[in-house]
């Protein structure tokens, strides 16, 4: 198994200068980031696969344990406050339990048993979608989940760091990082914990842009949640509509701080309207905006 072997091009690295350590190890996660490469085409159709699900309400699953199950939920977690997507439609199945987000729960990962039955509580249908996370490809736990969210009918994704890996064969859509050996044989922490993390970046991403949370490279449905985030509300608004900051702030006042909603009042709609245009539009501002201008 790729990520457990020790490496010779790492060999007598604790007898080495600190420089030279740092320079391997920066070296290992460049050629992480490159692996994630080759599974470009895998991802845009898991994406495309998963967006008009999670589009009619369906859930988005992150499934995983030790430091793959804390890479996925960090994904997760960033989705609200970035693109708005909502708590209710995020699950995180973690072996171990949240508390496992924070220090390991021995032997939790080998659990298959928990990983079923939690998948099973969540009554799972069509239009969700289970991302399944193991460096390994071999996890139980997580392999368990994506096997009882097959079962129930939802979209499964798996990625793994290892060619051939067991939990390919648990899911619909298959996403290798084929990162190798690790700089410390069996830390997959590292380069695959790297790949990992530039994989879900991407899916996410990739997802909640065709979701319509995004518009000419910006994050419309993002959450102001402080000062430094209202500021980022006004820039974005007067970025979208040629509008004034007075302006802007005050189609912010009326849509609720909501960015696309401002952006239709901004540009002469009432709010009413701007929620009726935007629902017309299945909250696409740039198909909002279009309408608009064709009047």
């Amino acid at each position: 198994m790729g990520t457990e072997t020790a490496s010779r091009r790492y060999r007598g690295i604790d007898t080495w200068e600190d420089a030279e350590i740092l320079d391997a190890l920066l070296e290992s996660q460049l050629a992480a980031v490159a692996a994630v490469r080759p599974a470009l085409p895998a991802l845009a159709a898991a994406a495309a696969d998963a967006a008009p699900r999670l589009g009619r309400g369906g859930r988005l699953v992150y499934a995983g344990a030790g430091a793959s199950g804390r890479i996925a939920a960090q994904d997760g977690s960033e989705l609200f406050p970035t693109f708005g997507h909502p708590h209710d439609r995020l699950e995180y199945l973690i072996a171990g339990g949240t508390g496992a987000l924070t220090r390991s729960v021995e032997n939790a990962e080998d659990d298959a048993d928990a990983g079923r039955a939690e998948a099973e509580a969540l009554r799972l249908g069509a239009d969700d979608v289970v991302v399944g996370v193991a460096a390994s490809g071999g996890t139980p736990y997580t392999r368990a989940v994506l096997q009882a969210a097959s079962r129930a009918g939802a979209l499964t994704i798996a990625v793994a760091s290892n060619p051939g890996a067991p939990i390919f064969g648990d899911a619909a859509h298959v996403i290798l990082a084929a990162t190798g050996e690790e700089p410390i044989a069996g830390s997959t922490r590292l380069k695959a914990g790297t790949a990992q993390k530039v994989v879900l970046n991407l899916f996410s991403t990739l997802v909640m842009t065709r979701l319509g949370h995004v518009y000419d490279g910006l994050m419309v449905d993002m959450q102001p949640t402080n000062a430094k985030l209202n500021d980022r509300s006004v820039r974005m608004l007067r970025a979208i509509v040629p509008v004034d900051e007075t302006a802007a702030r005050a189609a912010l006042a009326a849509a609720g701080n909501n960015v696309k909603l401002a952006a239709l009042v901004a540009s002469g709609d009432s709010a009413e309207d701007g929620r009726r245009r935007l629902a017309g539009a299945g909250g696409d501002l740039r198909r909002a905006l279009a309408a608009i201008q064709r009047q």
